[in-house]
């Protein structure tokens, strides 16, 4: 006699298989006027007339107080560091070299940060309260995407102080 539990395969741990999923977003007002500001090289942000948050990208109405957002800022590209994240897994795929820094960026004037990956400095000289500003694409490559924007860079200027971006951590 043969002992069939000795010979049966145990139990599944990982299984690889392909899966793709198509999807289309219609962009509303507020998000369409930030992709267009992008294709043009610029950051689009939407002031709340009762707060005076600025809410880039734009979400058309105001998360805290619910009134529509109608006053379009022009932000500039400059802005801080508040968290980051130095990933140093690879995955399929990969166009970028490895370690390379995710960082929730907020840029002068704006009220929420957004992520951004930050490049031209070794990871670990990476920091909460760096100054960074965006480096664009070629103007001939913009288009109505955050890929308009290759990455964010070091400023060179002082730290921003802690207190000044402590609330949006």
């Amino acid at each position: 006699m043969t002992d069939t539990a000795a010979e049966a395969p145990g139990p599944v741990t990982t299984l690889a298989t392909p899966i793709r999923i198509d999807y289309e977003f219609t962009a509303g007002l507020a998000q369409s006027r930030f992709l267009t500001g992008l294709s043009q090289g610029k950051f689009l942000g939407q002031r709340c007339p009762k707060c005076e948050q600025v809410y880039v990208p734009p979400r058309g109405s105001c998360p805290t107080d619910g009134v529509a957002l109608q006053e379009e800022v022009e932000l500039g590209n400059s802005g801080i560091v508040t968290t980051y994240c130095v990933v140093n897994v690879a995955f399929a795929g990969q166009s970028i070299e490895i370690p390379y820094i995710c960082a929730q960026i907020l840029l002068d004037r704006a009220n929420i940060a957004f992520m951004g990956l930050v490049q031209e400095l070794p990871a670990a000289e990476i920091r909460m309260g760096m100054r960074v500003e965006a480096v664009w694409k070629d103007p001939s490559e913009w288009g109505p995407s955050l890929e308009s924007v290759k990455y964010f860079r070091p400023t060179g200027e002082p730290d921003a102080d802690y207190e000044t971006y402590k609330e949006y951590l």
